[in-house]
């Protein structure tokens, strides 16, 4: 068995590592060794996430994924998640939260019986807080959507200034064919900054 550690943080000027010494400690005090870990700057609304699937092809049954919260792994659509949730059980790899206790049974051996029972309430409360993730993922959103609403009827609301600088660099390595990872290593842009800068370039 193998714990891997997933963090993400959802744009580039996060820092996606912040939870990795909560991780640690939480393996430590269990005697377990944090085998490797993947961290991302990607957003828990997209299935487009190469270091979640990279680590899901790295892992073996029974395998641990250890998350601090459930948001870092989903804020996916119902739909999303039932393919994300079909790929994690398909590989039989075992989800650890740290906000979600019923997951830390895993951490530990069990018999078989407990281990059942734990794995379907398990089960039930990840659907729970990835639902609730999302609500909130939207919640938020439908909040600032009223918000800018508001600031444009008053004529305050200007949107956030395109860095145009950042913006020409990247399209020029995008003309130059570097490779994304490459693009995104060296300007600290989002692959959803990338995707817009590509999109406009090939609709001009």
């Amino acid at each position: 068995m193998f714990v891997r550690a997933y963090l993400r943080a959802s744009t580039s000027d996060q820092d996606a590592t912040r939870a990795r010494a909560q991780l640690d400690a939480f393996a430590e005090e269990r005697g377990l060794t944090i085998a490797s870990a993947y961290i991302e700057n990607e957003s828990g609304t997209t299935l487009a996430r190469p270091e979640l699937f990279r680590l899901l092809r790295d892992c073996r049954p029974g395998d641990i994924l250890l998350i601090e919260q459930v948001d870092r792994l989903s804020r996916l659509t119902e739909e999303d998640w039932r393919k994300l949730r079909a790929e994690i059980d398909a590989k039989r790899v075992r989800i650890v939260s740290l906000d979600l206790p019923t997951s830390w049974s895993f951490a530990a051996p069990t018999d078989e019986f407990t281990g059942r029972v734990f794995q379907a309430i398990n089960g039930m409360m990840l659907d729970v807080l990835a639902a609730a993730a999302r609500k909130d993922y939207d919640d938020r959103r439908r909040r600032q959507a009223q918000g800018q609403a508001r600031a444009k009827a008053a004529g305050l609301y200007k949107g956030r200034p395109e860095d145009r600088a950042r913006n020409e660099a990247i399209a020029s390595m995008l003309q130059a064919k570097q490779t994304w990872a490459q693009i995104m290593a060296a300007t600290g842009c989002s692959r959803t900054t990338l995707q817009r800068i590509s999109k406009r370039m090939k609709a001009a």
